[in-house]
């Protein structure tokens, strides 16, 4: 299970997309507070849906068996991240402006925060995928309740390493992590979609033949 679970907390971790909110975050004011809320939500969000994923997985297991259930979801999950990789690809020479709700960042308080990170992980096509293969592999390769929960919490900590790592890293240093945070922050967004797009064309392609083998 864990080589299984491994590639797609990588996946979700890998993505830049989180880093730079939470980077931006701990230039407000409320630096600390802002951030730890957002990782919060941020795992929050990776572990409802792998949570809920492992529930429906139970409840299909009783109508199917589980090894080609398994595998079918695998190749579907697979082609979807395949498919996303390669829009992702496609477009990463399209410059776009900054969201709205990055913007707004500046005046964040922790409880908007906290909203923002989970609706980046809960509401974001990608991470949600990633977050349901893996609760449907853990749902199939646990037999107990506990098994499970021990699961879904070890791989929203990996799913949420890139996130926590600026934090404590502002922790730690203080003012001195600022100049290298902004560093960061400028290289991710103008590498995001190329970054971005390798992982889930990797991931995906590696979900994909798992799956395929499995048939």
């Amino acid at each position: 299970m864990i080589s299984d679970l491994l590639p797609l907390a990588v996946g979700i971790a890998a993505s830049p997309f989180p880093v730079i909110p939470v980077i931006l975050l701990l230039l407000t004011p409320r630096a600390s507070a802002n951030a730890g809320a957002f990782l919060g939500g941020w795992a929050a969000g990776i572990l409802t849906g792998t949570a809920a994923f492992v529930l429906l997985e139970t409840v299909v297991e009783k109508f199917d068996e589980p090894p080609t259930w398994m595998s079918w979801v695998r190749v579907v999950f697979g082609a979807a991240l395949a498919v996303l990789g390669v829009r992702q690809w496609l477009s990463r020479h399209h410059e776009q402006p900054a969201p709205a709700w990055m913007q707004s960042l500046e005046s964040a308080t922790p409880g908007s925060a906290a909203r923002v990170g989970l609706l980046l992980s809960l509401a974001n096509p990608k991470v949600l995928l990633l977050s349901a293969a893996a609760g449907m592999i853990i749902g199939a390769s646990t037999t107990s309740g506990s098994q499970s929960v021990v699961a879904v919490l070890a791989f929203t900590l990996m799913g949420s390493v890139s996130v926590a790592l600026p934090f404590l890293a502002h922790v730690v240093l203080g003012d001195r992590a600022t100049a290298p945070l902004q560093r960061a922050s400028t290289w991710l967004a103008e590498h995001n979609a190329t970054i971005m797009a390798v992982v889930l064309l990797v991931i995906g392609a590696l979900v994909l033949v798992k799956g395929l083998g499995g048939l």
